[in-house]
C-alpha cells in the first residue's frame, strides 16, 4: 500500500500541489486526469522519491524510503517523454538498463517488446524511432522487470490504436497479480477503460475522485 498524507509541495513561491491524502491498493489501476500544469507530473515524480514533499509524506508500506533517501524497491516509471542512448538500438538500451539489478533475461526482454508491438523495431537506432515508437520502448522499459508498482505518465502518446488497447489489456492483466498500477492521461476514453479510481487534479487539488 501507498499512503500519501497531507502531502504539498512548492517550488519557491509557486505551489504546484495542496494537501493530497490518498491510500493506493494493490490490485487497482488509479486514473489521474487533468489539464497540462494541474500537477499530475509533479505528483508521480514525488512518489517515485524525485522530488522531495515540502510537507507531508509518502509511505510505502509503513516505510518512507523518501526521508531516509532510499531506493524504493519494484517500482518502474515512465514520466513525461522517455529518454535513452541514440546510438543505441531500442533492444540494447533495454539490456543496458537490465544490467543493472540482473533478473532478467533477453528472451524476457524480447517477450516485453512483442507484447508492446516493439519487436520488430527492436534492432533500429533510437534515433530513428517515431514518437510511437519511443513510447512503446520507455512502457517496456516500465513493464520487463514485472515490478510491483507500475507508473505512466501519458503513455499513449504517438501510439496506434491497435497498441494502445493491447497495452490496456496487459496492464489489466498485471492489476490481476495485485500490483499498484498508476495511469496519468489527457485521454479520458483510456483511463475509463483501465481505472478502478480516477482522480481529478485541478490547480494542485484533488477535485472529482470516481469510483
Amino acid at each position: 500500500m501507498i499512503t500519501i498524507t497531507n502531502l504539498s509541495k512548492s517550488f519557491k513561491k509557486n505551489v504546484v500541489l495542496k494537501n493530497i491524502n490518498m491510500e493506493l491498493k494493490e490490485g487497482n489501476i488509479y486514473g489521474l486526469s487533468g489539464r497540462n500544469g494541474a500537477g499530475k507530473s509533479v505528483f508521480l515524480k514525488l512518489i517515485c522519491g524525485l522530488y522531495s514533499p515540502t510537507t507531508g509524506c509518502i509511505l510505502f508500506d509503513g516505510k518512507n524510503y523518501n526521508k531516509n533517501n532510499l531506493y524504493i524497491p519494484n517500482l518502474r516509471a515512465l514520466i513525461e517523454k522517455p529518454n535513452f542512448f541514440p546510438e543505441l538500438t531500442g533492444m540494447e538500451n533495454l539490456i543496458l538498463l537490465s544490467k543493472i539489478q540482473n533478473k532478467i533475461s533477453i528472451d524476457d526482454i524480447e517477450k516485453t517488446l512483442k507484447n508492446v508491438n516493439l519487436y520488430s523495431e527492436k534492432d533500429k537506432k533510437y534515433s530513428e524511432y517515431s514518437l510511437g515508437m519511443k513510447q512503446k520502448l520507455g512502457i517496456a522499459q516500465v513493464l520487463m522487470e514485472d515490478p510491483d508498482i507500475i507508473i505512466l505518465d501519458e503513455p499513449f502518446n504517438g501510439i496506434e490504436k491497435s497498441s494502445v488497447d493491447k497495452i490496456i489489456n496487459i496492464l489489466l492483466e498485471e492489476k490481476k497479480k495485485g500490483k499498484i498500477i498508476i495511469v496519468s492521461t489527457h485521454i479520458k476514453e483510456d483511463l475509463v477503460k483501465l481505472s478502478d479510481i480516477i482522480y481529478t487534479f485541478d490547480n494542485g487539488e484533488i477535485i472529482v475522485e470516481n469510483e
